[in-house]
């Protein structure tokens, strides 16, 4: 195994081409999202050209940031072979899609996101399904401020057709020095995959495992019925191999996989507790449980958050409450179009 060069604390955004090991390279591209300052692409050097993990999002100021480091490196935009996208977020994909149009880069993505990639629609508004999901939960309220929400032009204008090709479950992309593993990991979308070059100890995660926050789970054109059951079931999956070094799309290089993994999953069995406790408590709706439960480190209300922020609380906890029921601590019901949970006798 190639021994991999950890990075020392630093501000993770910093600008430019940071080495996390022979031939695999960081580089922080900024983002239009005032809570997500960055992401993160990982330039892979092979001898029949770049190979970079995720992209970014379309935008000029990404496309020349992304240029200048490749330069640091000696390279252009152009020795880009293929981008290999974790997932279609657009922080992830679309910046791949827009120098496929200048280039010719070829592109792929896990198959599972080919429901949500075709089946996006800017007129229908950002988040359709979410709307939907959120009537459902009993947040109303929610539901309309973000059904009323404007389609930014930095959202509007990205690009969001498909790939060149589809990664599957189990596929192996074989480069000139290294092979990298494709891993199905649906929950925070229901395509995203991980990649993992075993023997360089390094596994490129996407949103699959991040070092400081807890990626969210269904935000996608077509969501999955059971996003944080599938999440659950892919940490587990990783957590089951050798551990490695944590490659991720936000926050800085971590030196071990499992022990995030780990924090993470006792995190979701905290949030399911508390939820339940919640039903217990007579709170019988995924807006009412969320609307009692604190978030975010700072452990704020429900009402302290964004209208964007307050979806995804709520679709959280409406995740959480399903698996309950699927683990017999809860019963649901549907009424008046809302569902309803009650603690099992």
């Amino acid at each position: 195994m190639t021994a991999p060069v950890v990075e020392q604390p630093t501000d993770w955004t910093e600008p430019g081409a940071h080495p996390v090991a022979p031939g695999v390279h960081r580089i922080p591209l900024a983002l239009p999202i005032p809570s997500l300052h960055a992401v993160n692409v990982y330039v892979v050097e092979d001898a029949e050209g770049l190979v970079v993990v995720d992209s970014g999002w379309a935008m000029p100021d990404s496309r020349a940031s992304l240029e200048a480091a490749l330069a640091t490196l000696g390279h252009r935009l152009e020795d880009v072979a293929q981008f290999l996208v974790t997932h279609a977020h657009w922080d992830h994909y679309s910046q791949a899609l827009a120098l496929r149009e200048s280039f010719g880069t070829r592109v792929r993505i896990g198959r599972g996101e080919r429901a949500s990639i075709e089946a996006f629609d800017v007129r229908r508004g950002l988040h359709p399904r979410q709307v939907e999901m959120l009537r459902r939960c009993g947040a109303d309220g929610i539901a309309d401020e973000i059904a009323g929400q404007r389609v930014e032009r930095s959202e509007r204008d990205v690009p969001h057709t498909t790939p060149d090709a589809w990664l599957d479950d189990g596929e192996r992309v074989v480069l000139t020095d290294r092979g990298l593993d494709v891993f199905a990991t649906p929950g925070h979308t229901r395509g995203h995959i991980v990649l993992r070059d075993a023997s360089a100890g390094l596994l490129f995660a996407g949103d699959h495992i991040l070092p400081h926050i807890t990626p969210s789970i269904g935000l996608e054109t077509e969501p999955e019925p059971k996003p944080l059951r599938s999440y659950l079931e892919s940490l587990r999956l990783v957590r089951g191999m050798p551990d490695t070094v944590l490659l991720p799309a936000h926050g800085p290089v971590r030196p071990s996989v499992h022990t995030r993994i780990d924090e993470l999953l006792e995190h979701h069995a905290e949030r399911l507790d508390a939820a339940a406790a919640q039903v217990r408590a007579g709170r019988g709706t995924a807006f009412e449980v969320a609307a009692a439960m604190p978030w975010t480190r700072r452990r704020r209300s429900l009402d302290d958050l964004d209208a964007f922020s307050r979806m995804l609380a709520v679709l959280e906890i409406e995740a959480h409450l399903d698996v309950l029921t699927d683990r017999g601590v809860l019963d649901a019901h549907e009424e008046g179009g809302v569902r309803r949970y009650a603690a099992r006798s």
